[in-house]
Parts: C-alpha cells; sequence; structure tokens
C-alpha cells in the first residue's frame, strides 16, 4: 500500500490534553442525561389528579337550568351554573383549582381522608351572590366544597346518600365540607330532605334585593333565549290593574319570607345564616368574617385576599402571599341590565315591600331594599 499523508494525519494518536478533554465532557455529559431522567421519573409521579378530581366532581354534579336577568345598572353578582352555560364555566372551574393549590399535595398524600356528606350548604338564592360566596370560601384551609351544583336534594334525591356522598370531595379531620345549590331555598321538599339527612347542617342563605334579583334573573335567562318576552310582559298578569305574576320563578324567589317560613318548621334560627349580596360586593371581608364565624372557623379569608375590579364592578381574589394576577370570578360576570319601565320597577318595589318587612323581623336583620 501506498503512503498517504493524509491517512497517516486522520491516525496521529490525540495528546493527553486532548484525551482529558473527552473524558471531562463524557462525564459532564453522563451527569445531565442522567438529570433529566431523574426530572422526567419525578413529573411522572406527581399527583395530578388533584385537578382531576374537580372536574370529576363538576361533570358528575348537574349543573343549573334555570338562569337570567336585567336593568341599567350592572349585574355585579351574575353568578350561577346552568346547562346552556356550562362551556362559559371552565373558567371558574380552572379557578377553583387554583385556589385548592395549597391543599392538594397534602390532600393526595393524605390517607387518612375520605368523602363526608356536607356539614353546610349554601340553600340560595339565586343570582343573589351564591358563587361568589363559594367562590370565597374555598380560600380557607379547612373549607372543602364540590364546584358545580349538585342539585341533590332537589332534583337527584331518588340516587341516594351514598351518591351525593361519592360527589363531595375528599376532607380530613377538621375540614369542613360543603356545597351550593341556590334553588334549594325555594323548592317545597328539601328543608324536611335536609333535616332528614342531619338535622344539625348548617344553612347559609346569600340574599339581594329582590328587584335587582329579578332584574339580574331575566337578563340572565334572556342572553340564552333572545326571543323571550319583556320583563315588563312577564312582570304582571294585567298590566293596567297592576297584578303581579306571582308564578314566575323571577318573581316568586324574592318572596323571602314566604321561603323561609318553610325552613323554621326543621331548623332554628340559629342554624341559619342570611348573607347580603350587595355587602359580598361593598365589603366582601367584613360578610366572610360572619360566615367564618358561622361556621366556626378561624378568620383566614380577610382584607389582604381581596382586590376590587372597578372594570367589572366587583371583588377579585388574590393570594396575599403572592404577586400573581387577581382571579375574578368569569367572563360572564358583569352583564349589563336592559333598562326597565320605572313604573314597573316601582310596582314591583311596593310588592315586595310588606315581604321585605317581614322577612326583616324574622330575620332580625335590616336589609334596606326599600
Amino acid at each position: 500500500m501506498e503512503y498517504s499523508p493524509i491517512l497517516h494525519s486522520l491516525h496521529v494518536v490525540p495528546s493527553s490534553h486532548v484525551k482529558n478533554k473527552l473524558f471531562v465532557f463524557c462525564i459532564m455529559l453522563s451527569l445531565w442525561v442522567y438529570m433529566i431522567y431523574c426530572c422526567v421519573g419525578y413529573c411522572s409521579t406527581v399527583p395530578t389528579l388533584a385537578y382531576g378530581s374537580v372536574n370529576r366532581h363538576e361533570n358528575g354534579a348537574e349543573v343549573d337550568n334555570q338562569e337570567s336577568s336585567l336593568g341599567a345598572s350592572r349585574d355585579l353578582l351574575n353568578n350561577e351554573n346552568d346547562l346552556d352555560s356550562r362551556g362559559e364555566e371552565w373558567d371558574e372551574i380552572r379557578g377553583e383549582a387554583k385556589a385548592l393549590d395549597d391543599n392538594a399535595m397534602s390532600s393526595f398524600l393524605n390517607e387518612s381522608e375520605s368523602k363526608k356528606l356536607p356539614q353546610a350548604i349554601i340553600i340560595g338564592v339565586k343570582k343573589g351572590g351564591t358563587r361568589a360566596l363559594l367562590e370565597f370560601l374555598r380560600l380557607h384551609p379547612d373549607i372543602r366544597a364540590v364546584g358545580a351544583e349538585p342539585h341533590f336534594f332537589d332534583r337527584n334525591y331518588d340516587k341516594g346518600l351514598e351518591w351525593y356522598r361519592e360527589l363531595m370531595p375528599k376532607s380530613s379531620e377538621g375540614q369542613l365540607t360543603m356545597e351550593k345549590t341556590p334553588s334549594y331555598y325555594v323548592t317545597k321538599e328539601v328543608p324536611a330532605r335536609i333535616y332528614t339527612m342531619s338535622k344539625d347542617t348548617k344553612l347559609i342563605v346569600v340574599v339581594r334585593d329582590p328587584v335587582t334579583r329579578a332584574i339580574s334573573d331575566y337578563t340572565q335567562t334572556r342572553s340564552k333565549k333572545p326571543d323571550i318576552p319583556s320583563f315588563e310582559s312577564l312582570t304582571f298578569k294585567n298590566m293596567s290593574a297592576g297584578l303581579i305574576d306571582t308564578t314566575w320563578s323571577a318573581v316568586q324567589i324574592g318572596m323571602y319570607a314566604k321561603h323561609l317560613e318553610r325552613w323554621l318548621q326543621y331548623f332554628p334560627m340559629e342554624q341559619l345564616l342570611f348573607v347580603s349580596g350587595e355587602h359580598l360586593i361593598s365589603d366582601p371581608a367584613g360578610e366572610m368574617a360572619r360566615v367564618q364565624d358561622f361556621l366556626g372557623l378561624r378568620r383566614v379569608v380577610t382584607e389582604k385576599h381581596f382586590h376590587f375590579n372597578p372594570a367589572k364592578g366587583f371583588p377579585c381574589l388574590k393570594r396575599p402571599e403572592g404577586n400573581s394576577k387577581p382571579h375574578c370570578l368569569g367572563k360572564t360576570k358583569g352583564r349589563t341590565h336592559p333598562n326597565i319601565d320605572p313604573e314597573v320597577v316601582q310596582r314591583l318595589r311596593d310588592f315586595y315591600k310588606p315581604f321585605n318587612n317581614k322577612f326583616y323581623q324574622m330575620t332580625g336583620h335590616d336589609f334596606s331594599w326599600d
């Protein structure tokens, strides 16, 4: 074979200095591969089921099918779920999962946790502010709550308590299990059914000016069904005679005293707390102090957890220990009410006045709606 200078140069044995560099490079490469392998293995074991369990509970529970609303003011507490708006609620569900971040890992690892029937229930009212209250309460480490509305006591009672229990999130000793279904307050059969489950259940009712609530109810319905009749025509059986149609649910729900009479046949007033929907906007920390005291909890949720959003017109939630962006209640909140004939509004106020006065006397609290 002939001698080739090129081939000879390719077979030159590298110097010891080059060998050392190659050796160090191989070691560093091996370390990096090992670290990547470890990270991938760790991530695959992280319990991401925490959020999944939220979604399973959300999808397993039936959602309220009767949303509505209306008026020249802002709909600041437009906060109920329905079947038509299931897609709109995903932002809220993700927000609910974020609110559980601090507890997700410990809850997953704690084998002593179990699903319990709720010891406290938000029973009403629709368009009063129940979603806002539930979101505020979920910030508390001692509360575990199902996000969607189970509608067990009014629509799914025949499925039994074990079915109901399975909808609840797992909780540990000392934690309070809760749910909210606003239609409970106005459904005749519900007080007796909750009493049968547990006569010690604590009940929370979020109430709001019944006229504003009715307009909000109508507005929400009209957003789903634009062809419905006007608010004025639905309010009256006979417009010229000024006869209010009390069979229309938007009007009927606001007759708070009438519904309360049924609840007091089973539960003492000490087991019911009436929360002002208006104060949930103007003073959320103050109302939350009342709620936490009623539930026998530490006052963990305070003014540092709230950030007022002037664009939406209601408070958003924030984590006091972090710099993350405040979480608001969803894109569907803050609907603008249509203009309602002032005469119709006044007639409704006159209609509700005796019901309001009786409600003030029964609860011992003047909500100043008149």
